[in-house]
């Protein structure tokens, strides 16, 4: 398993509610092409944050990096609904930070110290 991590600040004319009726759609309709494993969008409480965590957090689970790519390779691909939540969506995020994560320990990493 491996967690696809989106810091997303949106602009300051976008509206939260909207934000995430289009994300719902969009992550829904990846889910169902089997793109993804699950999805899941958070917003900070309180206003609490320190240095770059912002008003949201979108959380993607993915099988395998190889999923990752496949997942890639087909938004590029994507059909026109998708495309147009996708904009949408788009044009309302100001700024967004990444990153991707995996379970530590993994069975990779156990495996491989284990033949040492």
């Amino acid at each position: 398993m491996n967690l696809y991590h989106c810091l997303i600040e949106l602009k300051a004319d976008a509206r939260a509610l909207a934000f995430a009726a289009v994300i719902e759609v969009w992550m829904n309709g990846l889910q169902e092409k089997g793109l993804i494993m699950n999805w899941r969008l958070m917003r900070r409480k309180l206003g609490l944050a320190s240095g770059r965590h912002t008003d949201f957090l979108l959380e993607v689970e993915l099988d395998s990096l190889s999923q990752l790519d496949h997942f890639f390779d087909t938004l590029s691909q994507q059909d026109a609904e998708l495309a147009r939540r996708y904009e949408q969506m788009h044009q309302m995020i100001a700024h967004a930070d990444v990153g991707l994560y995996r379970p530590y320990p993994d069975p990779q990493q156990q495996e491989r110290i284990a033949l040492i």
